[in-house]
């Protein structure tokens, strides 16, 4: 069954769709995208990972399923391929996702949400839902195996994004450049955040060692003086005494333990 046949083609979200399928129907530099089969809300796509990342070299393959609403309500981004930025088979949390409705702009589409999608991934994730924190010398690792990534319905996701006549991305929107813009300057606030976060734990690991050493010297200084006291001849004196009491009122109770004894045996076992 085809689109036209399929679809109420006056529908503004379905006449939305056939312009955004015809015109990302040829692969660009960066990314791929079409609906599943006859499927208008269900598209695939592949992204090519960001240039100068830990994700760069790497094809991350993907669902976007949109709602019935769209484009008045945000799609649902599924990353499937491991890139260690994204958890697989879960949707993630970006502005530009189901997620964040409050965010999404009408005007935004597919194209918009792919371009956002890799502007995103060498972000940090800061907690949000369905995102990772790999190292960058795992998220290197699966850049490099996702060459080799399939899909079951697309076949190998690489070679979408290597056909010889691919086109150059069209030239960025006022909106897209706004939103890339916007992320762009949420990367650099983070890597700050991370920096400053690093030069404090620093300064707290400094201050503490300032702090040890000082209660140590502190500790060492209060011995030398217990020391310097104990060596004061009237001090030593007094030690002395007290120790003679002591092992005098032990011999003490030693003897009167002894008299008691013998006074027990004699009474009863005599």
């Amino acid at each position: 069954m085809s689109l036209e046949t399929k679809y109420n083609l006056k529908s503004p979200g379905v006449k939305r769709l056939m312009r955004e399928a015809i015109e990302l129907a040829k692969p660009t530099d960066e990314y791929f995208a079409c609906p599943v089969e006859d499927n208008l809300f269900e598209w695939h796509f592949t992204v090519r990972g960001p240039p100068g990342t830990e994700f760069e070299g790497g094809y991350y393959h993907g669902r976007i399923s949109l709602p019935s609403q769209y484009p008045m309500q945000p799609p649902n981004i599924i990353l499937l391929t491991p890139n260690g930025r994204f958890e697989i088979n879960k949707k993630i949390c970006l502005s530009i996702s189901g997620h964040h409705p409050e965010t999404w702009q009408p005007s935004w589409s597919i194209r918009t949400a792919l371009l956002a999608l890799i502007a995103f991934m060498p972000t940090s994730s800061t907690g949000a839902i369905g995102s990772l924190e790999y190292t960058p010398e795992e998220r290197q690792l699966l850049a490099k195996k996702s060459k080799n990534w399939e899909c079951s319905i697309c076949g190998k996701i690489s070679e979408k994004l290597e056909e010889q006549d691919l086109v150059i991305s069209p030239k960025l929107t006022q909106e897209e450049t706004s939103l890339l813009k916007q992320i762009a300057l949420k990367a650099e606030e983070d890597a700050d955040k991370k920096e400053i976060d690093h030069s404090n734990n620093s300064e707290n690991i400094n201050v503490d060692g300032e702090l040890r050493q000082r209660i140590t010297t502190q500790q060492i200084d209060e011995t030398d003086e217990d020391v310097i006291q104990v060596t004061d001849p009237l001090l030593v004196d007094s030690i002395q005494r007290s120790n003679n009491d002591k092992l005098w009122t032990a011999a003490i109770w030693i003897i009167i333990t002894i008299i008691v004894l013998l006074l027990i045996r004699r009474l009863f076992f005599v």
